[in-house]
C-alpha cells in the first residue's frame, strides 16, 4: 500500500477499523498536529505502534492546527504532514480531521487503545472520560517532551512567533 493509500476519509477508515476489529485485530489511535515532523514525534508514533496491530492516527486539519498552535502555523499544508506521518513505519491508516477534539473519531472508531504523548498524564488526557465511556484503554507513550516544532521554528526563524 502506498503512503498516500494511507490516507482515509472517515467513512472509509471506520469500515476498515471495522473489519480489523472483526479480524480480531488490536487498533490504537494517536493523534496530533505533527507540523514540522521531528524524532519525538517518530518516537511516540513508533511506540504507539507497538501497542497493537494497527495505529491509526488523526491529524489536526490546517484550520484546527491554526486554532491550537496559532498564526502562521502549520508550516507544512494537512496533506503534506498526512503524507509524512503515514510514510512512518507502523502507521496504518491516517485522517484528518477539524473537530475541536478528538471525540467524534473515538466514538466512530471505538479503538482498543488511545495513545498520549508523555506530555500528558494519565490524569491530563483530554479524552480519558469519553475513553473510559467507551472502553477505551490509555496509555502514554514516546520519549520524554524534549521536542517540539515551535523549537525548531524558533531556531529556524527567530524572529517569528510561534
Amino acid at each position: 500500500m502506498s503512503t498516500r493509500d494511507k490516507i482515509l476519509l472517515l467513512p472509509q477508515l471506520a469500515a476498515q477499523v471495522r473489519a480489523w476489529r472483526a479480524a480480531g485485530d488490536t487498533v490504537v489511535f494517536a493523534n496530533g498536529c505533527f507540523d514540522l515532523l521531528h524524532v519525538g514525534h517518530v518516537r511516540y508514533l513508533r511506540a504507539a505502534a507497538a501497542l497493537g496491530d494497527h495505529l491509526v492516527v488523526a491529524l489536526n486539519s490546517d484550520a484546527s492546527t491554526r486554532r491550537l498552535k496559532g498564526p502562521g502555523r502549520p508550516v507544512a499544508s494537512e496533506r503534506a504532514r498526512a503524507e509524512l506521518v503515514a510514510a512512518v513505519r507502523g502507521v496504518a491508516a491516517v485522517v484528518i480531521f477539524d473537530q475541536p477534539t478528538v471525540e467524534p473519531l473515538l466514538r466512530a472508531l471505538r479503538p482498543a487503545i488511545h495513545a498520549k504523548g508523555t506530555d500528558y498524564t494519565p490524569a491530563t488526557v483530554p479524552e480519558a472520560a469519553i475513553a473510559a465511556e467507551l472502553g477505551i484503554q490509555v496509555r502514554i507513550v514516546g520519549d520524554p517532551k524534549r521536542h517540539s516544532s515551535a523549537d525548531l521554528l524558533r531556531r529556524l526563524r527567530p524572529d517569528a512567533t510561534c
